[in-house]
């Protein structure tokens, strides 16, 4: 059984497992739907999702949609927090609204960082880098602590959860800290509040992740559907010969919202009210159809009488990036990773000292070739550096083909990051100014 921990190093030998295990979708079915798609989608990079269709529908009809994430402000901003930066910008650039949550109150529990550090390692490590890939001004960027309507929505979804759910998600027990549960809702405060009345209420949201974040989807998912007032389902999908039978329920509506609701139906359909629950027949021979209609209207009253009606949240999920020694990538061993603010030479030297895919030998290179699915050096041409498929295309044949050699390559290599780390602390330097134009809520709670 795999395990997946937010909090800790993790590293997935098989990740068609994850299909299997924790429902996760394949991405390559909607990747031909796409326009324009990321590298990161077309090199299979991004490899699962949860309900991405709802997001790809409301991008190719023009509807609202975003993006979000958060960045747990513990630490250097390295390649890995690159690849969600890029992921948040892209699907900007698509028309969709941007969110950027600094986690400092998950780094103030989990990682006891002082509000000092979260916010300077927030803003000069994170914000900085996001302006600097091409985040543009309109995205919402906040720390946990300075957002009202986070912290107040994290109260109400901790009514929705308990200490045995997040116990089997999280793996918690008697020695975490009462902190470490509350930022857990925190994040889940996050990933719904692009849903807020403030932001235009309910659209569909994607949140891209590595896989080790999807207990925070997992459990987000579960508390949208449970704050909500209203639940439909269809008992049998078959159409008897009295009409379709449509089932709504709810243990925390308010009963004029219930009315409002029977009103509605019974203009409609035929429909009986009592207590907690509305049953609906109709006569129809599109079930599919009448079912949206019926969703569309208890999420209007919903919304009418003071509640939600959230969307379940989407992910996208891509893969880990290689430590640059091989295993794991950790933010404890500085020479597993590439830092957005190394020294344009310290990060050459980090790629001559990675590990290859090459042979023994060069006689065996030549002979053998090499292998680039398993080089820490190709997979940063791969995820970062090359941004021309075809070009990328022929390193790897050429590698395949035995006519590659590794420390040629890996001077090749060294050279890119040595000139897109100077670039991109450049582009660092432009982006402080650029902070002006955006509204950044910062106020710490204490």
């Amino acid at each position: 059984m795999t395990t997946l921990d937010p909090w800790g190093a993790v590293k997935i030998d098989n990740y068609s497992k994850l299909f299997d295990e924790f429902g996760i979708s394949k991405f390559d079915e909607l990747l031909g739907k796409i326009k324009n798609p990321h590298r990161y989608m077309r090199r299979h990079i991004i490899f699962g999702h949860r309900s991405y269709d709802s997001v790809l529908d409301a991008m190719l009809s023009g509807k609202p949609f975003a993006a979000m994430s958060g960045f747990m402000p513990s630490g250097h901003a390295h390649l890995g927090h690159k690849m969600v930066m890029e992921e948040i910008i892209w699907h900007q650039q698509q028309e969709g609204d941007a969110f950027l949550a600094i986690a400092d109150m998950e780094a103030h529990a989990v990682r006891g960082k002082t509000w000092k550090e979260c916010r300077e390692y927030g803003i000069n490590e994170y914000i900085l880098s996001a302006i600097a890939f091409g985040l543009e001004p309109g995205a919402h960027i906040y720390f946990q602590s300075g957002s009202n309507s986070v912290r107040s929505l994290a109260f109400e979804l901790g009514i929705k959860a308990n200490l045995s759910e997040l116990s089997a998600i999280y793996g918690f027990n008697g020695e975490t800290n009462i902190a470490h549960m509350v930022s857990a809702l925190t994040q889940s405060a996050d990933i719904l509040n692009p849903q807020s009345e403030e932001f235009g209420g309910p659209k569909p949201v994607v949140i891209p992740v590595g896989a080790d974040q999807d207990p925070h989807i997992r459990l987000t998912r579960g508390l949208a559907e449970k704050i909500n007032w209203f639940n439909a389902f269809i008992p049998d999908t078959e159409k008897s010969p009295h009409g379709l039978h449509i089932h709504i329920y709810s243990k925390s509506a308010p009963q004029e919202a219930f009315e409002a609701l029977n009103v509605i139906f019974r203009k409609k359909w035929k429909s009986n009210f009592h207590a907690g629950h509305i049953d609906i027949l109709c006569n129809t021979s599109n079930v599919d159809e009448t079912f949206e209609d019926v969703k569309k209207i208890t999420k209007d009253i919903e919304l009418k009488y003071g509640g939600y009606a959230f969307m379940p949240p989407a992910s996208t999920y891509h893969k880990f990036m290689t430590g640059l020694q091989g295993g794991k990538m950790s933010s404890s061993i500085p020479e597993s990773y590439i830092a957005l603010m190394d020294k344009p030479e310290d990060g050459a030297k980090k790629v001559m000292r990675a590990k290859t895919g090459g042979r023994v030998t060069v006689e065996e290179q030549k002979k053998l070739g090499g292998e680039p699915d398993k080089c820490t050096v190709y997979e940063l041409l791969l995820y970062h550096l090359v941004e021309d498929d075809n070009e990328l295309l022929e390193v790897y044949k050429d590698c395949m083909g035995g006519m590659r050699a590794c420390g040629n390559c890996k001077k090749y290599t060294a050279e890119l990051m040595s000139g897109f780390l100077k670039e991109h602390q450049e582009k660092r330097e432009l982006a402080r100014e650029m902070l002006g134009e955006f509204e950044l809520q910062v106020t710490k709670i204490i």
